[in-house]
Formats: C-alpha cells, structure tokens, sequence
C-alpha cells in the first residue's frame, strides 16, 4: 500500500476501497520498473527501505504460495497484520507481487468499487514505455513508469485522438454499434466452428498430456510448461494464460509451484487458438496418481452430471440463466445426498446457498476470444431487455444469461469447490444455516475443488459438443493417466 502513499504516509485503515485503488495503479503497470519521482524521499529512508527487501519479498513470497484462502481476505489480513513493514517498504519491493493478488482479488469486490481510482493520467514515452502520473485518495502524487502493452498504448491513442481522458471514454462508447459487433459475432459460420474445432483438437493432445504427467513428485510448472508448448508447437499460443493446480478451491489458480502430492484433485484449465485466432476452454480435474477416491469420486460424479445435463438442455428459445440454475439444482441435490446440503433443493437454489460451492456462472461465449465480446462489455454479450443480471452471490457472476441461438457457441463449465475462507466466513455469520450442514462441511475444508468443461455448439435442436472427445467420467481418466 505504500507504493500508491510513497513511503512515508501510514496505513491508518485497510478497506476494501485502497485494495482496488492501487489494484488500478499496479494491474496494468505490472511490469514497474522504477519511481521516477516520489516526494519525501531521503537517503537514511532509502537505506531504512533497502533492508526491508528481503523480509518484504519473503512475506509476499509465502503469502502468495499458500492458497488456502480467498486472495483478497489474505491480503487484508497481511496488510493488517504488517502495517509497519509496509509504512518503510519500496514500491519495487511490493509493486508486481502485490499487484499480482490483487489482480486474482478482484472478482471478490462489491460493483461499486470497480469503477474506482481512475485518477491517473497516462502518457507514452518515446521508448514506448508508459508514465503513470496520479493522486490516489488521501496520498500523494506519484509517478511510475512501466512497460507498455498494446491495450493501453491503443486506450492512449485514443484520448489523444479523441481529447477526453481514458478514464472518460467508456462513456462515450456507441451502445448501438457495441449491439450490432455483438449480434454480429454471436452466430457463428460453418468456417468459424470449424476453427473452433480445431483450437479444440489442440487442447485435447493438452489435457491428455497433463493427466499422463500427473504423478507424485512432479511440480504443477512442469506439467503447465508441457501443455503450454503443445499449444506454441502447432503454431499457435495459449488461448489464455494456462489455469493448472492442485488448490483448485482458487478458481482461476496462475500460480505453478506446488508440488503434486497423492490424494489431491489437479485441475487444468486450459486452451488453444488457431491461426485465424479462435479459442478453446477446456477444464478437466485429474487425481494425482491416477485414481480417485471415493470421496472425490463422489464429488466429481456431482459435477459431471450437472454437466451433462446441461449439454442435453441447451437448444435455442432457452435462457441460459435457466440452464444454469439447473447446473446448480444438481450440484446441490448430489452434495445434499452427501449430507452437506440439506432442505427443500428448489428454495435453497432460489435463495443462492450452493453458491458456497459453485460460486460463478456455468459459462461464457466462445469464438475469436476466450470470453468472446466481452471487451465490448459483458452486459452487452450476456444479457438483454429482456434478461437483467443478477445481483445476488454466485448467480451475479453469469456471464451468459440470456436467450440461446442456433450456432451459439459456449462453454458449459460446472464445479464445486471449497473454499476454507469462505466457509469460514459463511459459518460465522449463521448465513444459510437452514440449507448447509456446517459440521459435516468441516470434512471436506482440504478438499479443494473440481470444474469440468466443455465447449458446446447450439444446433437447430439442441446441442453438440465441439472437437474430439476429451476423457471426462472416472473410468477413461483414470485409464488414460495409466497410458505411457
């Protein structure tokens, strides 16, 4: 928090707020070099900051590595637990792991708080680098330069050839032309599936590769590297950063050092493009060592089935939104099976509680971007006049949620998951209690968690699964990961 408040403002609160404050500064500058200016510097504070280094990244280090908590709960309660460390500490000391959590926290904060912090104003540099100059609320200016990406050099082209600063030009964008790309884009061509399949066919030799290295001993990097240069050896790169890990309670897990160990669930997210730039999504949770057990067997059975049935009720004419609350009435009738749900299924659905579970939508639109369109803005893919967001937790985070057309394409990507912290956070707040069974929740905290995705084409009549066929029940994964 001192890289925003340059050195020598204390931390008098933590809120939710400074979080995504200096998660606006540090997402995109991810790559800081060096402060160019920050007022009140003096040597004996350099020399002060200078041996704080090595504790600072060891700190940051370990709280990175360990997963057992939702990113933004763990970087509160180090940032409380550390307010001295950070009142001395150096921006380059904290700048890009600090950044790097807060970028995984922030689908955990409220809507309101998105839309803040865009008090900076960026410049491009001759080396094509970018100057970051701002006054970030209650703290002073800084100036940071970083590396540039192409997102930001064109949002910056832009401002210059629009004159209204980058933080206004979202409200200047065409709803009207937004409409018209998205209605465009939606309905895939014959020629646009195919690519599809393609992409696909390069994520199948991807998953069946993972699940042949998932074996004790080996590091999740490894495995992660392998299936990343699958993907670059037929010419074409990853279609989004690969997502492999056996924390798999974090839902969009970049981080790869851990050790694969016997009796974890190894979940790999994971896809291609083509050379005409169409992606694949595809998920699939793997045991380590090669066989399930029963437990896992039982949770992994859930999430299958809820897959497969929302294969077979996806047609045109039917909301999404609908499909996916039926993903969540299975989940939450097969973890009621096993005790941990209990209560009439229909009203605990409608009042949200599997949603400590399967706290995000069932899927997305697929084509020439992973999360296709939603640069755009996702409201304008997802939903309509007809079909609002919610807002209520789990059902809020629907990508995807309005009426399906033929020659849609999307991703059907059910899971269950748990997640310590939130648990934790539900039980102590008596949240739901007439639905969940909290004491036998308790043995499956270490459980981490299971997601299995496919993509799927909108016929005239239903549906069909795109690309070869990916191992999925617990028979052909467990006899593909004892193939050589």
């Amino acid at each position: 928090v001192a890289c925003a408040r340059c050195h020598d403002h204390k931390l008098e609160a933590v809120s939710q707020r400074d979080y995504y404050a200096l998660a606006a500064i540090l997402t995109e500058p991810r790559w800081t070099t060096r402060v160019v200016d920050a007022p009140g510097k003096n040597d004996a504070a350099l020399a002060r900051l200078k041996a704080l280094r090595r504790e600072i990244r060891q700190e940051l280090a370990a709280l990175w590595s360990d997963s057992s908590e939702l990113q933004a709960v763990k970087l509160q309660k180090w940032a409380s637990s550390n307010r001295q460390l950070l009142e001395n500490a150096e921006p380059s000391d904290i700048a890009y792991p600090l950044g790097r959590l807060l970028s995984e926290a922030r689908w955990s904060l409220p809507a309101e708080l998105r839309a803040s912090a865009n008090e900076t104003d960026l410049t491009i540099q001759p080396d094509q680098s970018i100057l970051a100059r701002g006054d970030p609320p209650h703290a002073d200016s800084y100036v940071v330069k970083f590396a540039s990406d192409p997102g930001t050099v064109k949002l910056l082209k832009l401002e210059a050839l629009l004159g209204i600063h980058h933080s206004g030009l979202m409200k200047q964008v065409s709803g009207e032309l937004i409409k018209a790309v998205v209605e465009l884009r939606s309905v895939k061509s014959k020629d646009e599936i195919a690519e599809i399949e393609k992409a696909v066919d390069i994520a199948e030799k991807m998953h069946t590769t993972a699940m042949k290295l998932a074996q004790p001993g080996i590091y999740e990097r490894e495995i992660a590297g392998r299936i990343e240069g699958i993907s670059l050896s037929h010419g074409n790169p990853v279609s989004f950063p690969v997502i492999l890990s056996i924390d798999g309670q974090t839902l969009h897990n970049h981080y790869h050092g851990n050790l694969l160990k016997p009796g974890r669930i190894m979940v790999t997210d994971a896809g291609s493009e083509t050379d005409l730039h169409y992606a694949s999504d595809i998920t699939r949770s793997v045991p380590v060592g090669g066989k399930f057990g029963e437990e896992q067997k039982d949770i992994y059975n859930i999430v299958l089935k809820s897959l497969e049935k929302s294969v077979m009720s996806i047609k045109p004419g039917i909301p999404y939104r609908d499909i996916h609350l039926k993903a969540a009435s299975v989940i939450a009738g097969g973890l009621k099976e096993l005790g941990i749900m209990k209560g009439n299924i229909d009203e605990a659905v409608t009042d949200g509680a599997h949603a400590l579970f399967f706290p995000h939508g069932l899927g997305h639109m697929l084509g020439l971007d992973v999360h296709d369109m939603e640069d755009l803005g996702e409201d304008f893919v997802g939903y309509d006049d007809e079909i609002k967001r919610s807002d209520q937790f789990g059902l809020a985070f629907l990508r995807l949620g309005k009426r399906l057309q033929e020659n849609f394409v999307l991703t059907v990507e059910p899971g269950i998951y748990f997640i310590p912290a939130l648990i934790d956070k539900w039980k102590s707040d008596k949240v739901l209690t007439e639905y969940i069974n909290y004491d036998k929740l308790e043995a499956y905290r270490n459980f981490g968690g299971i997601r299995i995705e496919d993509d799927v084409l909108v016929t005239a009549t239903g549906s069909r699964v795109l690309g070869p066929r990916i191992p999925k029940t617990v028979e052909d994964i467990e006899e593909t990961m004892s193939l050589p």
